[in-house]
């Protein structure tokens, strides 16, 4: 994931990724080219470097079996940007269940999980709500 472009030019990298695919650390730099005109961290690369955590995530321990989407997000900014920011993803196993268990005959699920978003002091800067789709896929339902 940190070579793939949309992360690696934009500052943002995974520093930290369970054996188990259920907790993941992530950084966005604070550096000129993703700074806004308020020379703080562009809004877009806070939402972005929260983007495909939970459906990949979701995808590791869910198998092949199931197809996991993004289906909305929402963003609430609380400060600037002004250093390195950072969030932290966590998967439980609780979520794991519910969701194999609300999926098991093709139905559609729609898990929401939250992030915040923290800068080098720990200061709040935003927090995301994200809403995936996941549903067994056609071939293994019966």
């Amino acid at each position: 994931m940190n070579i793939w472009p949309p992360f690696r030019y934009s500052g943002i990298k995974i520093t930290e990724l369970s054996a188990d695919y259920r907790r993941t650390r992530v950084e966005l730099k604070y550096r000129k080219l993703n700074l806004n005109a308020n020379r703080t961290q562009y809004g877009g690369s806070i939402f972005s470097m929260t983007d495909p955590i939970y459906s990949l995530m979701l995808m590791a321990n869910l198998g092949e079996k199931y197809h996991v989407w993004d289906k909305s997000a929402y963003i609430d900014f609380i400060s600037p940007g002004q250093s390195t920011l950072y969030t932290c993803a966590e998967l439980s196993q609780q979520d794991i269940d519910l969701i194999l268990d609300r999926t098991q005959f093709g139905e559609k699920h729609l898990p929401v999980f939250n992030l915040q978003v923290f800068d080098k002091q720990h200061k709040l800067v935003a927090k995301v709500e994200r809403t995936l789709y996941v549903r067994l896929k056609a071939k293994y339902r019966t």
